[in-house]
């Protein structure tokens, strides 16, 4: 390929991945996490930034929770325990709830619901649903990953003679293993984000730790959206 076609693809992949609405609001939630670490909680322009991107992003979430509440209803991959189904329906029920508070919250900071009590009251409930999903979500990525490493060992043992690296099946159990690490870590710095907001521990998750492992959280889940590259052709 000339330097001209990898500039065209590379283009055209970055116009895929800025095309998706979901993209957009992780790059937002880079930017205001970033500006929250900055702030430290302080007045000032990085809390300015930070609060009109946190109420920006709330458009971009306008009934998303219609996505979860479809898998909540959707049947589960056959083969998935009781107790994974259990927790991956709770996650699903959870954000749902969370997304659709948050709108509510939109409405209230936008100063079309005037009732500000209630609005911070639907705003923590809000948060403690996302926290319960993340937590949720922790657990079914642990419990994914012990049954893949269960499967990955009887793989080995079959392929104990031979390359395991050059087998298909044992590459594609790899990468899904190194994905689910990546959402178990996410999880893990949602939590946190979660226990900051909601100022659980206010002396341990300042405003600046939350600020640093929602600007982490977000840079993953920008990687996790990433399109695959195109597989260059054969000359």
């Amino acid at each position: 390929m000339s330097t001209l076609d990898v500039a065209r693809a590379e283009l055209a992949l970055a116009v895929l991945y800025l095309n998706k609405a979901e993209a957009r609001d992780k790059i937002c939630r880079a930017i205001q996490y970033g500006a929250k670490f900055l702030s430290d909680g302080q007045p000032g322009t990085a809390q300015n930034v930070d609060k009109s991107t946190s109420l920006a992003r709330k458009l971009f979430r306008l009934f998303k929770f219609i996505n979860d509440l479809h898998a909540l209803i959707s049947p589960n991959a056959p083969g998935t325990p009781l107790p994974l189904i259990l927790l991956g329906k709770s996650k699903n029920a959870l954000l749902s709830t969370y997304l659709f508070l948050d709108q509510f919250v939109w409405l209230g900071r936008s100063g079309i619901y005037k009732n500000k009590e209630q609005t911070e009251l639907i705003g923590r409930i809000s948060f403690f649903s996302w926290m319960g999903s993340s937590i949720c979500t922790a657990l079914v990525e642990i419990g994914e990953l012990g049954r893949l490493s269960s499967s990955m060992r009887k793989l080995e043992k079959e392929l104990k003679n031979t390359d395991k690296y050059k087998n298909e099946q044992y590459r594609s159990k790899l990468q899904k293993s190194n994905e689910r690490s990546l959402a178990l870590i996410k999880a893990g710095t949602d939590i946190v984000v979660a226990v900051g907001l909601l100022q659980l521990a206010p002396k341990k998750v300042t405003p600046r730790v939350t600020g640093a492992f929602g600007f982490v959280s977000s840079l993953i889940s920008c990687y996790q959206l990433l399109p695959s590259p195109p597989k260059d052709k054969a000359s």
